[in-house]
């Protein structure tokens, strides 16, 4: 386990900063330097923001779901995705500034939560062949002309599948 800091929440020069018995949590540069981290957690007890937390440093294998809990986790991310379209497309009509902040907040909310459908499937785990198939889909259909391909492309390069 290593210390990572959530730099909107660190107010910086607080506890953290003394109580690390190897100087991992300068706050500088926002980041917790991980090659003094020992892991021993002195600086996410201390923090009085919750900046700070222990992430393993290597994730484990995606464990697999059967086809009936994908099966209704994908129809329920459908229903979350039309949704959050109804919600954009109320919020770009809606002449109430109260009313566009609400939808749009709707919209935000339906988004992320079909974003932790996915990541349930295994689809947003950079370690998940699922990531790899859900990647190759976006290239093969038409896209936006903003959708970033070489991005998506590089990606796919870069990205080391664990396959189970």
């Amino acid at each position: 386990m290593r210390a990572v800091r959530n730099i909107r929440l660190c107010t910086k020069d607080c506890l953290c900063l003394y109580v690390c018995p190897t100087g991992a949590t300068d706050t500088e540069d926002g980041q917790v330097d991980w090659k003094k981290c020992i892991g021993c957690g002195m600086c996410v007890k201390a923090c009085p923001n919750g900046a700070l937390s222990l992430v393993p440093e290597k994730y484990p294998v995606q464990q697999r779901h059967s086809k009936e809990v994908c099966d209704v986790l994908f129809a329920w991310a459908k229903i979350k995705v039309a949704a959050e379209t109804e919600a954009k497309a109320l919020a770009s009509q809606a002449k109430d500034p109260v009313e566009k902040q609400f939808m749009k907040a709707l919209e935000t909310s339906f988004r992320r939560q079909t974003e932790d459908i996915y990541r349930e499937c295994g689809y947003m785990l950079p370690q998940s062949a699922n990531t790899r198939k859900l990647l190759n889909m976006m290239l093969e259909r038409e896209q936006d002309p903003a959708f970033p391909r070489e991005a998506v492309q590089k990606l796919l390069n870069e990205l080391q599948v664990q396959l189970h």
